[in-house]
């Protein structure tokens, strides 16, 4: 954990000056001020972590800065130091915003404890509030084709409505678990969020871990356990992987949901429960049904408000703004450079068909962050799956093949009408200049001409 900068107010100098040495031989970064005004003065300059605040100032009380420092945006760690230990200025300091109070003379191994226990609370209460923002934002969920507005608006619509039930149907990798956040956070994001891979748990814990347990219920239930029902209360159940769930817990799960009542293993009692719960399976559970290996009736219960996740293959035109969020995000995550992709090697992610959906697209630009930090990434480093799909664009589907190739010809055309407009661009930036525009679209001059022959482009659209 990063150690803290401390900024000391005290007009005793000889005081401070021995704190400044301790304080610096523990690694911290030390500042003095020696009066009121300028200890103001150097917060709004260094930013410190902490502060030690002495009661009584030459030109203020440290009342009056304490005031002044909890009025700033995000104040820092605040501890009050006195040569009286008046308890009374105690309880006025904590109620004014101090996060301690300590008396002169003190022991300075007491006063290092306190600045290190007051700093690594604030980085983990801060460090908790991010992961939750991160977690229920729905930000998360980019792109502009109209798949995914289409799914947006259901998101919003869905997750601010009073349906407790909503089943997220869609391939492996396609954001089922952000989509379950998003639909969560739209209704109330302080609420908990709770969430279970069905397929994670051995059957003979699965209903323990859902319904909870009392002590002595099964060999080595040594104390009550709470189930994952009971810690969702007021908030939202997310039940990854239904399909995995044994056809003997289906029916457990059936009647809680139609009554959101049940009983832990081994108890009696029966216990309430307000909650939303969202299921979500990358398998056809109407098919699946039908086959007799999922219960029908929890299907229809489970199937009140569906949604259906596209794969990445059907929002394709997604992939440039997901590309350049992921190669920010996991910059900032490893600490590094961002990779810089060629105009070729973008073109090649866009045609690939990303079977492993979006999760298979971050792991491949993670992947490339940690191996070529900062460099640019020309299609030789892509992995080799997606080096070995075709990087020419395919022809317009003709009539002939309309039949057979609609759909597939409708996302050719889209692609091809992106891939122009990159060339496009490129010589309106070179003032028609196809060697300087091949430079910068990463392709050779040949290259380029070829692909605007195929396009049909002749430089006079510009």
């Amino acid at each position: 954990m990063r150690k803290p900068t401390v900024l000391i107010i005290d007009d005793e100098k000889n005081l401070v000056s021995s704190l400044m040495f301790s304080l610096e031989e523990e690694e911290m970064t030390v500042f003095a001020a020696y009066d009121g005004k300028s200890g103001l003065a150097e917060i709004e300059k260094q930013t410190p972590d902490v502060v030690l605040l002495d009661l009584k100032l030459p030109d203020q009380s440290g009342f009056e800065v304490l005031d002044q420092v909890q009025a700033l945006p995000a104040p820092p760690v605040t501890i009050m130091i006195s040569a009286h230990g008046d308890t009374r200025a105690a309880v006025e300091a904590v109620k004014k915003g101090a996060q301690d109070y300590i008396t002169k003379p003190f022991d300075l191994d007491e006063l290092i404890l306190l600045i290190q226990r007051n700093h690594k609370h604030r980085q983990l209460t801060e460090e908790v509030a991010y992961r939750r923002e991160r977690e229920s934002e729905v930000h998360g969920l980019v792109g502009h084709s109209l798949a995914m507005q289409k799914l947006l608006d259901q998101v919003e619509r869905i997750g601010k409505s009073s349906a407790r039930t909503i089943l997220l149907q869609g391939p492996s990798g396609s954001g089922k678990t952000l989509i379950a956040k998003a639909l969560h956070a739209t209704k109330d994001k302080a609420a908990p969020f709770v969430s279970v891979n069905c397929a994670s748990l051995p059957e003979n814990l699965l209903e323990a871990e859902l319904f909870g347990a009392e002590k002595g219920a099964y060999t080595g239930a040594d104390k009550r356990r709470t189930g994952l029902v009971e810690l969702a209360n007021g908030g939202t159940l997310f039940l990854d992987e239904i399909g995995e769930l044994p056809l003997t817990l289906q029916a457990k799960l059936l009647t809680f949901l139609e009554t959101h009542r049940f009983r832990a293993v081994g108890g009696q009692k029966e216990i309430d429960a307000d909650l939303r719960v969202i299921a979500a399976s990358n398998r056809d559970l109407q098919t699946e049904a039908q086959a007799g290996t999922f219960r029908e009736d929890l299907f229809y219960r489970l199937n009140v408000m569906p949604l259906t996740i596209p794969s990445l293959a059907e929002r394709k035109e997604d992939i440039p703004v997901l590309t350049s969020n992921f190669v920010t995000e996991l910059a900032a995550q490893e600490g590094c450079k961002p990779i810089r992709l060629t105009p070729e090697t973008l073109t090649r992610l866009c045609n690939y068909d990303w079977p492993g959906n979006i999760r298979e697209l971050r792991n491949t630009i993670e992947r490339l962050t940690i191996l070529h930090a900062g460099e640019s990434i020309s299609v030789d480093r892509l992995p080799p799956e997606i080096i070995g799909s075709s990087d020419q664009m395919p022809l317009p589907v003709t009539e002939k093949d309309s039949a057979s190739n609609e759909s597939h010809g409708s996302l050719t055309s889209e692609i091809a009408k992106r891939e122009a407009q990159c060339i496009l661009d490129a010589l309106a930036q070179s003032n028609g200049r196809k060697g300087e525009a091949a430079n910068s679209l990463g392709i050779s001059r040949h290259a380029l001409k070829r692909r605007m022959q195929k396009l049909g482009l002749t430089g006079d659209e510009l």
